[in-house]
């Protein structure tokens, strides 16, 4: 085996199983109340969930900004969706760089997203069960992971409350790949489809009235 596919199948992963353990709600909420921190990091996140399926990470960075969040979340928990995406999209290991992975916030702010997510969290973690499997695994997984990522280009474009129902979608996917849950998946793939519409109708909408006031400017 050569150096290049020795790297390659480093970098592969395995299909991951359903996550075993702790419940993801509860693994939040334990950091969000450690008391003897002041911040959180992506970092911390990341290495938290490490040995869990990439989907678990992409739904901790998606699911906050699916509810009101203090200002400056999608600038800090976007960016990482958009290299898991691709990540998802290539069946690769979960990686960060070190400019993302140092992003924080207050430790407070952490635990009040922590707060408005958990009871949604906790319901879908017991509503989750292996079906319609062809939906949840590759090579629908991949499609899935692209679909991720058009839908994190969106949302941390500064589109006005354009981050909510790609946020959510891009979670309902992680969700379903998570629990191995095709239907989840399914409902992802046909939301997807709404969220691309309606996102790029209000970008059309925005850039016409940009063009329109730049030109009644230099009338």
């Amino acid at each position: 085996m050569t150096t290049e596919n020795a790297d390659s199948d480093r970098r592969r992963r395995p299909r991951p199983p359903r996550p075993k353990g702790r419940r993801l709600s509860a693994v939040l909420r334990q950091l969000a109340g450690d008391r003897g921190r002041e911040w959180v990091s992506i970092g911390d996140l990341f290495e938290t969930m490490g040995d869990r399926a990439i989907s678990a990470l992409m739904l901790i960075f998606a699911l906050p900004n699916a509810f009101p969040t203090p200002p400056g979340t999608s600038a800090v928990l976007g960016a990482p969706l958009v290299f898991l995406a691709v990540q998802l999209t290539f069946g690769l290991k979960p990686w960060l760089p070190k400019a993302i992975a140092n992003r924080s916030m207050r430790r407070e702010d952490f635990e009040t997203i922590v707060g408005r997510i958990h009871r949604w969290l906790a319901w879908a973690e017991r509503m989750l069960k292996p079906r319609l499997a062809i939906f949840a695994e590759p090579p629908a997984e991949y499609f899935a992971g692209l679909a991720c990522l058009l839908l994190s280009i969106v949302l941390v474009l500064p589109v006005p409350l354009g981050n909510i129902l790609p946020a959510i979608t891009i979670s309902v996917f992680a969700f379903g790949i998570m629990g191995r849950d095709g239907l989840f998946a399914l409902i992802g793939f046909i939301m997807t489809t709404v969220s691309l519409v309606i996102a790029g109708g209000v970008i059309y909408g925005l850039a016409k009235a940009s063009i329109f006031f730049v030109m009644q400017w230099f009338a």
